[in-house]
């Protein structure tokens, strides 16, 4: 196999300045709204990159929950790999990539913790199931198998079997305040679309990048 060869055109259409509204996270809305629609496999699937104290860059998946014109919103358990990172070093960038539409979402920020009445109220929405997952899961840890997993879980189910499930004091929901978000639209013979908003002193600026 030959990764070389593996390359096409980026057809379905240009990004003009005209097309853009003022306002970043209004631009996300219709962009969302539009993978939405076009049935994009898992459209609110954001890739987080964090970096250790070290300087050890990490990525992983995690599910956009919220979105305000505060930022972005997701979930995690506050004594993950992710948390640790974040807490040494609140500077983050998130990505969308809906290539079934030949776009991309880039955003630059800082990660917050939200209250913990925000996670609550986040919190009670989950299935059953997923709230118990909170409790059992020791996010980033190392463990023996999926047997003790799948045991803890168990525990956590006995433990919990009936009223409410409360929220774990270890668990919670960060706000990714961005300061630059780019919007990325394939195009022809690589000369693709960009426009990279900036907050600067409270105010969007909008600029063309060169693909």
């Amino acid at each position: 196999m030959n990764l070389e060869d593996i390359r096409r055109e980026y057809l379905l259409g240009g990004l003009n300045r005209e097309d853009l509204l003022p306002n970043p996270i209004d631009q996300f809305n219709v962009w969302l709204e539009q993978a939405i629609a076009s049935g994009v496999p898992d459209p609110t699937a954001m890739t987080l990159a964090t970096v250790s104290k070290s300087g050890q860059p990490s990525q992983r998946i995690v599910l956009l929950k919220h979105l305000d014109q505060r930022g972005f919103v997701f979930f995690t358990n506050y004594r993950s790999h992710k948390a640790e990172d974040i807490a040494g070093n609140p500077c983050v960038s998130l990505h969308f990539p809906w290539h079934f539409m030949e776009r991309q979402v880039k955003v630059e920020g800082e990660a917050v913790k939200i209250s913990t009445a925000e996670t609550l109220k986040y919190f009670l929405t989950r299935p059953r199931e997923s709230q118990l997952a909170a409790w059992a899961s020791e996010q980033s840890q190392r463990i023996d198998s999926r047997k003790a997993l799948l045991s803890q879980f168990e525990a956590m189910k006995a433990k919990f079997t009936k009223g409410e499930i409360p929220l774990p004091d270890f668990w919670g929901g960060y706000v990714v305040k961005p300061q630059a978000i780019e919007f990325w639209q394939g195009g022809a013979s690589r000369l693709h679309d960009r426009f990279l908003y900036c907050n600067e002193n409270g105010s969007w600026q909008i600029s063309r990048l060169a693909p």
